[in-house]
């Protein structure tokens, strides 16, 4: 018999799992309390790079893998997604930063290439993924392959197996709520990290630029087919999702301090978004209290599109290892 998969969320993780496991031949119901396009999946600037996530071993491992993915992805042309030359900027030395491991070519910035104050930089190319673009693309792809969407909400996640077909229930759930892990598992380790980004016009920008350290705060210009995301904050244990109109402004002054050509970009709007975070991504098997096995896939921080193909690939790993039903 075909075996049954409950997938609890509709984020960019939630359908890389349930992506995964319809290529083997799983029947896949993805079960959320509100559409895809509200997911904070939708907000993220989503450029590869490891954002608040541990531990590291596993986070290079997942990580590599997703790269691969996606670069997959752009080099096919999957909508919504492209290489992105990339330049980080540092004023001392920074060597070979740990998750470089994952990137192809590498290389010291010329001087040239840096703006004033920088001494030192690392360019090379990296998966950029316009989420209003490659998100809806990604939900279609899947519901054309036979899942299922049910937008419910779950009051606890002991609830899921039967949750979307009581007659039928599921084999397996894949727990990949996001935030709402914190109250649904529950899991009082999942605490929100307040994302505000500032949206401009792209006045020709293709190149990607950041800089972890800024004095001001982490400062990122992501470049887009017709916009240019600038960012950002990590305000761990904050909840308000109101964007915070010196916040923009801050930010968008640290950018036009790394990429001068943002100086009379014309502001598109800014918004804020809760990125799931924990001391260490959750991805393990479980078991809920009707005894239906659990893999638990939550936790991602500010990489959930950086880390959810390898972590997809990883769920259906221990989902095989279930055997048949």
């Amino acid at each position: 018999m075909t075996r049954r998969a409950t997938v609890v969320g509709a984020g960019m993780v939630g359908l890389a799992a349930a992506s995964r496991l319809l290529d083997r031949g799983w029947r896949v119901t993805v079960l959320a309390d509100r559409p895809t396009a509200e997911s904070t999946s939708h907000l993220a600037a989503a450029v590869w790079f490891p954002t608040r996530a541990d531990p590291r071993d596993r986070v290079l491992a997942w990580g590599s893998a997703t790269f691969t993915e996606l670069a997959d992805q752009a080099r096919r042309g999957v909508p919504g997604v492209v290489m992105r030359e990339s330049l980080t900027l540092h004023r001392a030395d920074p060597g070979r930063p740990w998750w470089t491991a994952a990137l192809g070519d590498l290389r010291p910035a010329r001087p040239d290439e840096l703006p004033p104050g920088y001494a030192h930089g690392l360019r090379f190319a990296v998966p950029l993924v316009e989420m209003p673009v490659h998100l809806p693309w990604l939900a279609a792809d899947v519901a054309e392959r036979g899942a299922r969407f049910v937008t419910r909400r779950l009051d606890r996640l002991d609830e899921a197996a039967g949750a979307a077909d009581p007659a039928h229930p599921a084999d397996l759930v894949v727990a990949a709520p996001g935030l709402a892990a914190r109250t649904l598992v529950p899991d009082d380790a999942v605490v929100p990290v307040r994302g505000q980004i500032v949206r401009v016009a792209n006045p020709g920008l293709t190149l990607s630029v950041r800089d972890e350290e800024h004095p001001g705060g982490r400062a990122y210009v992501h470049p887009r087919a017709d916009d240019v995301i600038l960012g950002g904050t990590l305000d761990e244990g904050a909840w308000d999702t109101a964007p915070d109109p010196a916040t923009a402004a801050a930010i968008v002054a640290r950018c036009t301090d790394l990429v001068p050509a943002l100086a009379h970009a014309t502001v598109l709007g800014t918004v804020a978004g809760l990125r799931p975070a924990r001391p260490t991504v959750r991805l393990e098997r479980g078991t809920l209290a009707d005894g239906t096995p659990v893999i638990h896939d939550y936790g991602h921080g500010g990489s959930g599109i950086t880390l959810a193909w390898g972590c997809a690939d990883e769920v259906v790993r221990r989902a095989d290892d279930l055997g048949p039903t």
